[in-house]
């Protein structure tokens, strides 16, 4: 059976970064000794760290590369050691060896080397000897054969270790583990804190979470009499409808500027929806430049708000017309996140 190493690279995945070039040398090491290499680029999907730490299950040993560009190891990487403390099976975590990868273009290396081995044992792990290195010259380093043999040389070993699965001496960190570092939280299994992962890493379930809370408050409110602030709201819904439902389901996209006019027949004057960021203005009146201008009845309308069919959809299902950038009509749809009633 083919044993398996995940890589979790912490870097911002710059061209000259050399911890890239000493991950390319690592996988190819042991892409000869017919190991299977998975790499994790945590850049790439900053929201979903916090279910990565299932993706261990899958491992037999674990790589985890940072990138020193002014002090530590990073953010990334500490979100992800964060979220295996939270919500990573231990007992899992426990059979996985781990070579840290630590290339610094500054000062501080070492340091980073030593956190994330102290942090893989705190998490109950097997940390391994890695390689901790200063570049100056990144260019001189990538073509230094002398470096790229201890490169070999330390990968070979990690690969003698986890394959192997050789003993290490205990540590101080086991008992401080077993009697101080328990997380403050209810005990759960490891199957329902891998489900509280995708949980939190899911926006639209955490905004979602908020509203219903809202809700209930809203709701306690008017059960307890006051009459006058829900009179209030009610008779804004009547004579503006649908505001409320778009700035609930609002989710900004970062430096996005979208301005949309939507004409709904029977209405005397247009739905005007201005976004600019975090920025969300909806109101009732007339707009000459937007970006799309849009028509429909009243249950078209009716039928997105309420999550039955997306802006887009209706569009190609001839439910509405518009006019302008038709590209947008699925940025619409990722700003405004109708869930169906």
């Amino acid at each position: 059976m083919t044993m398996k190493v995940n890589i979790y690279y912490g870097g911002r995945g710059l061209i000259d970064d050399p911890t890239i070039f000493v991950m390319n040398k690592i996988m190819s090491v042991l892409d000869e000794l017919n190991i299977k290499v998975k790499k994790y680029n945590l850049y790439e999907d900053k929201r979903g760290i916090s279910i990565l730490p299932k993706t261990l299950k899958e491992a037999d040993a674990v790589i985890l590369a940072a990138s020193v560009e002014w002090m530590g190891i990073g953010g990334l990487l500490w979100q992800f050691l964060d979220s295996c403390f939270l919500y990573g099976d231990k007992e899992r975590i426990k059979t996985l060896y781990m070579m840290p990868v630590v290339v610094s273009t500054t000062y501080g290396e070492k340091d980073a080397q030593f956190t994330m081995i102290k942090a893989w044992e705190m998490l109950g792990g097997i940390p391994c000897d890695g390689i901790c290195a200063y570049v100056n010259d990144p260019v001189t380093f990538e073509t230094s054969s002398e470096y790229g043999y201890l490169v070999e040389k330390k990968t070979e070993d990690f690969y003698r270790a986890f394959s192997k699965k050789l003993n290490s001496f205990p540590s101080s960190s086991l008992a401080v583990r077993e009697k101080v570092l328990r997380p403050k939280t209810i005990n759960l299994t490891p199957q329902e804190s891998e489900q509280l992962s995708v949980y939190v890493s899911n926006d639209s379930y955490v905004k979602q979470q908020k509203e219903d809370i809202q809700e209930l408050t809203q709701m306690f409110k008017q059960m307890m009499g006051d009459s006058s602030e829900s009179a209030t709201v009610i008779e804004a819904e009547e004579t503006e409808p649908y505001l409320e439902d778009f700035r609930r389901v609002f989710n900004p996209i970062p430096n996005m500027a979208l301005t949309f006019s939507w004409a709904i027949k029977g209405f005397e004057k247009q739905l005007i929806i201005e976004v600019d960021g975090e920025e969300l203005n909806c109101y009732y009146g007339e707009k000459d430049s937007v970006d799309v201008a849009i028509k429909s009845t009243k249950q078209v309308i009716e039928k997105v708000i309420y999550g039955e069919m997306p802006l887009q959809a209706s569009f190609m299902a001839g439910d509405l017309t518009a006019k302008g950038n038709f590209r947008v009509l699925h940025t619409f749809d990722m700003m405004f996140r109708f869930r169906k009633r």
